[in-house]
């Protein structure tokens, strides 16, 4: 009996040292019950992180909403506004590099050159480079215009280039090019269209085009027998084109034709161009963006004026050309190739490997490019004395 009231105690004394039992959230039922105050700030800590995401959410959703209406605003301001379709295809506000001072091409490494000023028409004047060949490097230091000038009448070629759009006649890849050129014995004349660099004027294609016939007819007037070849590359293909059937039509042709990743008219390589990649599947593509290019009368009709070019024909294009794609380059040759204005003359079409690495803007790299103007323009020269 004794024991049994020791065991009963002994039980008694246990549940009381026993802890309070947990709820489901393992806090104390009883005795550790929290404050109000603790209470409401757990509540608190738990709403803030919903609170911090619906936010994120809100202020996601309304930048997503914010974009598609300016994406779909754009193609109603383009087709309300051609002007800037066209501001696009030139980009003649784009200047490249900046701060350099055109007055001066020495400072880009160019020691043999004259910077001049021509003036086409009534408030228009254009900005030209003319670099002489290498064998007149020393000759031609401390000169003046006038030598530079008379220089066009010794006994070496001369290659016009028409350059592409953004930038000046003094971007990094125009500048290699005309030293290249120069070290294989071409006087390189170029220039800035009006509008672009510090020519004055507003860019058109009417009137790009008339500024190359103004500088050809005036590299005709002092270059006498010599023969003069015309280069475009990217957008003075376009220019390049033009140029040369107005020459053929009055039966003043060059000695040849040099087109550097060049296409086949401005609205297929607007809708090739990488810019066009978020609009192409665009409903009603050709009309909200292509059809302002042509009312703003910018067609650069490579694969039209081919059909009307009489002289020799060169096209440079690398298969990685992410700007104007290699096969509008290759589709250009094939319509000049079977063209019946070239029967009597060579039509020469030469890839760049895209391993090359070449891209849109520097041929001028290749090893082979010496060689190959040799061989080409050897063989233009040819044709054209008999």
């Amino acid at each position: 009996m004794r024991k049994r009231n020791e065991s009963v105690t002994v039980e008694h004394e246990r549940a009381a040292a026993a802890p309070a039992p947990l709820d489901k959230g393992c806090s104390l039922r009883h005795s550790l019950r929290l404050p109000a105050a603790a209470a409401a700030a757990a509540d608190t800590g738990m709403k803030r992180p919903l609170g911090r995401r619906y936010g994120l959410w809100f202020r996601l959703r309304k930048l997503i909403i914010w974009l598609l209406g300016v994406y779909i605003a754009i193609p109603f301001l383009v087709k309300l506004c051609p002007a800037i379709q066209a501001k696009l295809v030139f980009l003649n506000f784009v200047r490249v590099p900046y701060f350099i001072d055109l007055k001066r091409p020495q400072d880009q490494g160019l020691n043999h050159t004259c910077n001049y000023y021509l003036q086409p028409e009534e408030d228009v004047t254009i900005g030209v480079w003319h670099t002489v060949p290498a064998a007149l490097w020393k000759n031609a230091r401390g000169k003046d215009q006038l030598w530079f000038e008379d220089a066009l009448g010794s006994s070496h070629p001369v290659i016009l280039y028409l350059h592409g759009n953004a930038g000046t006649r003094g971007g990094d890849h125009r500048v290699e090019l005309y030293k290249v050129l120069s070290s294989l014995g071409y006087h390189v004349v170029t220039f800035d269209y009006r509008g672009w660099g510090d020519s004055i004027g507003s860019p058109s294609e009417r009137g790009m085009t008339y500024d190359a016939l103004h500088v050809f007819d005036w590299i005709k007037a002092r270059s006498g027998d010599n023969p003069v070849y015309i280069w475009g590359h990217s957008l003075g293909t376009g220019v390049a084109t033009n140029l040369v059937r107005r020459l053929c039509e009055r039966e003043t042709p060059p000695d040849a034709l040099i087109l550097e990743s060049p296409f086949t008219n401005i609205r297929e390589e607007a809708r090739s161009h990488p810019f066009s990649v978020i609009y192409r599947y665009f409903p009603g593509f050709d009309w909200f963006f292509l059809d302002p290019i042509t009312t703003s009368g910018i067609k650069f009709a490579n694969d039209e004026n081919v059909k009307y070019i009489s002289c020799s024909l060169l096209i440079l294009h690398a298969e990685d050309d992410p700007v104007v794609p290699f096969h509008l380059g290759k589709k250009l040759y094939n319509i000049a190739a079977t063209s019946r204005s070239f029967r009597d003359y060579k039509v020469q079409f030469v890839p760049f490997h895209t391993d090359l690495g070449y891209r849109h803007k520097y041929i001028y790299r290749s090893p082979e490019l010496p060689r190959i103007l040799r061989e080409f323009l050897g063989k233009s020269e040819h044709e054209h004395h008999h």
